[in-house]
Formats: C-alpha cells, sequence, structure tokens
C-alpha cells in the first residue's frame, strides 16, 4: 500500500528531474507512474474489499452468538416456569458459552472495524492523491510539449539563418548577377557588331514605316 506514495514522491520530487536530464521522454514516464498508481489503487481496493467482508462476516457471527444468548435465558425461564431445573441449568450454562464467544467476537468485530475504516480511508487519501497527481500529470505533459514545439522552431530558425544557408543564398544571388551581365554583354557585343550600312538600312526601314503609317492615316485606314 505504501508503495503507492512512494511512487508520487518520486513524480514530484528531485527523481523527476533526473528522468528529465537523462533526456528520457517525460510524457512516456509520467504514464507510467499513473498507471502504477492506478495499480496500487486496484491492491488496496481488493484489501478493502476483503477486509470489509471479514468486518461483516465477524459481525454476523457476534450477532447470531447475542441471538443464541437471548434464546438460552429464554429457554432456561420457560424450564424453570415447567419446575425443570436441569433442563433450565443446561440452558443457562449453554447461554454463558455463547455469552464467551459473542464477546470474542465481538471484540474482533470492532478490530476488524477499525482496521476496514483506516483502510477506507487510506484509500480515499490514495484516490485523492492520484486525482492530484493527474492533474499535475496533465499540466507537465502540456509543458513538455510547448517546449519541444519551441526547440524544434527555434533549431528550424536557426538553420534558416545558419553561415550555411546564407552563403547559399549569396551564391544564387551572384549567379543571378552574372546571368544578367552576360546578357547586358551580349547586347552590347551586338551592336558593336553592326556595320555602318545595317545602321543606315535600319534607318531607312524606320522612315519607310513611318511614311506607310502617315499615308494609312491619310487614306483612313
Amino acid at each position: 500500500m505504501f508503495k503507492f506514495f512512494k511512487r508520487v514522491k518520486t513524480v514530484v520530487s528531485s527523481e523527476l528531474n533526473s528522468v528529465l536530464d537523462k533526456a528520457e521522454d517525460p510524457v512516456k514516464m509520467l504514464d507510467q507512474y499513473m498507471r502504477d498508481m492506478a495499480e496500487d489503487i486496484r491492491e488496496v481496493e481488493a484489501a478493502v474489499a476483503k477486509q470489509i467482508a471479514n468486518e461483516k462476516m465477524l459481525k454476523r457471527k457476534a450477532n447470531d452468538a447475542n441471538a443464541m444468548v437471548e434464546k438460552r435465558m429464554q429457554q432456561a425461564e420457560k424450564a424453570i416456569e415447567s419446575g425443570n431445573d436441569d433442563l433450565a441449568r443446561r440452558a443457562l450454562q449453554d447461554k454463558k458459552d455463547h455469552e464467551a464467544s459473542a464477546q470474542s467476537l465481538n471484540e474482533s468485530w470492532e478490530r476488524a472495524k477499525k482496521d476496514a475504516d483506516m483502510l477506507r480511508d487510506k484509500l480515499d487519501e490514495m484516490k485523492k492523491e492520484y486525482q492530484e497527481m493527474k492533474l499535475k500529470k496533465d499540466s507537465l505533459k502540456a509543458r513538455a510539449e510547448s517546449a519541444k514545439t519551441r526547440t524544434k522552431i527555434n533549431r528550424t530558425m536557426s538553420d534558416i539563418g545558419n553561415d550555411e544557408s546564407k552563403q547559399g543564398f549569396e551564391r544564387m544571388e551572384e549567379k543571378v548577377m552574372q546571368y544578367e551581365a552576360e546578357a547586358e554583354t551580349s547586347e552590347d557585343l551586338s551592336r558593336e557588331s553592326r556595320t555602318l550600312d545595317d545602321e543606315f538600312e535600319e534607318l531607312e526601314k524606320d522612315d519607310v514605316d513611318d511614311e506607310l503609317a502617315a499615308l494609312k492615316a491619310k487614306l483612313g485606314k
């Protein structure tokens, strides 16, 4: 029975910190502690039920013995009224034996009742402790999950902002700038490679186009 309180103490004491320091999963460990507590409660419930059954049995036997005491007394009175002193004497002797049994059984019943009441109180205390630890376990689990999430986010952000990521980004930026420089260079080379005749031809082509546009405008086209 007292294993329960030892395990409860384990959850709320420095041993829990030791578990966390060893990188064990606190959520799984807390669930295991709760299963152990529930098992202890079931064991005590069985012990309480057994003690209560024993108490009831002793009480019933004590009541039966007391009933026999009353019965033998009535029988002795009836025997005396009938003038049968011998029968009355034997009834009174049996009454005396039942009185001794009743007294012994009553004492045993009182001890059994005291033990049963103590076990009931202890069981109630254990169940109360269990509910308190259950609430604390839920709180600790929520805190553990929150801490895991924050750690994951921080690691992700750290990976995004580390030197390797920055260097890779800068390499891609340089490559894009290189593409743009190559494109500008090719355009410059293309212009430089044109001859004087090419430029005049382009100029004349532009004049023709202008003239064509003017003609269309005149014709309403």
